[in-house]
């Protein structure tokens, strides 16, 4: 028998969206192959009720609220193909099983390219992206922008409300004269020899290696890694993508509808800011947007 929605995603985004379908009664299947975009991050932080626990912790007390009501089902599994067969939406998981459902919620995540090898082990921990996330666990540490992009220069001005900051432009992406002045006013040296290597033991940064040589302390580094779509998914269904500031993601309008008619987009996959309080609200509209969907189809 076909659910009412198939959602693809069980982090933030996702459990969210699901929370208000089921309590509207409806049978819903749930898809996560359990690599979430925060699992590199001890804690999470910012979110009302919630700060400084987990998101291991919060996903899975999600899960186990939403396994309370009786129209849930969860697979544990990828994802790998969907499609639009009549009024249905057929999805194929890594084990070769196909399911069906009337409407589909991709909560499918992004997943990061970070600019040096070094951050790999760091990142989460003392490589970070979001200030508001994790700037207060690093206060008065020496703080590093490495720039990643052309708008690397806004990072640079929040920083300082945290710790000392030092912006590296890497030899590309040097800051305006008016970002320059406004870096300056804010206590920000800017560096222009590229950062090379990050060094310290463990996940822990210490200090950075220049091209030229030198060794200069941080405590923290915040950059902003390019993204793409965790998921294939909303290609394959010709969803349209928005350019955003550090990668594509999937257009959505302001009740989470994608450009395909019963398809809908929350979370990272679907905003240009990523965030996991904004990450759960947006999955709270596209929950409510696929039920009214689903009734204003039944009304006709």
């Amino acid at each position: 028998m076909p659910y009412d929605a198939i959602i693809v995603g069980g982090s933030f985004a996702g459990l969210s969206a699901a929370m208000q379908l089921v309590r509207a009664r409806r049978r819903i299947l749930m898809i996560d192959a359990g690599q979430p975009r925060n699992r590199f991050a001890e804690a999470a932080h910012g979110f009302l009720g919630q700060d400084g626990v987990a998101p291991a912790t919060l996903m899975r007390e999600g899960l186990r609220q939403l396994s309370a009501y009786p129209t849930f089902d969860f697979v544990h599994g990828a994802a790998l193909e969907a499609a639009h067969e009549g009024d249905q939406f057929e999805v194929r998981l890594s084990d070769g099983v196909e399911v069906s459902a009337a409407r589909l919620v991709l909560a499918t995540g992004v997943s990061d390219e970070l600019p040096l090898p070094s951050m790999a082990p760091r990142w989460g921990v003392s490589v970070l992206h979001c200030p508001y996330c994790h700037g207060y666990e690093v206060r008065d540490r020496p703080i590093a922008v490495i720039a990643n992009h052309p708008a690397a220069a806004h990072q640079g001005l929040l920083l300082p409300d945290w710790g000392p900051t030092t912006y590296f432009t890497q030899g590309q992406f040097e800051p305006t004269a008016e970002e320059a002045a406004q870096l300056s006013a804010r206590g920000v040296a800017i560096e222009r020899t590229p950062v090379v290597e990050l060094l310290g033991e463990g996940a822990a940064t210490e200090a950075l290696r220049l091209a030229d040589g030198r060794i200069v302390a941080a405590g923290a580094v915040f950059t902003a890694p390019k993204t793409r779509l965790a998921s294939p998914l909303a290609e394959q269904l010709g969803c349209a993508m928005a350019d955003g500031m550090t990668g594509p993601h999937i257009q959505v309008d302001e009740l989470k509808r994608t450009s395909v008619e019963g398809v809908f987009a929350a979370g990272d996959a679907a905003q240009p800011m990523h965030n996991a309080t904004l990450a759960s609200a947006a999955g709270v509209m596209a929950g409510v947007s696929a039920h009214r969907s689903l009734v204003m189809a039944a009304a006709v």
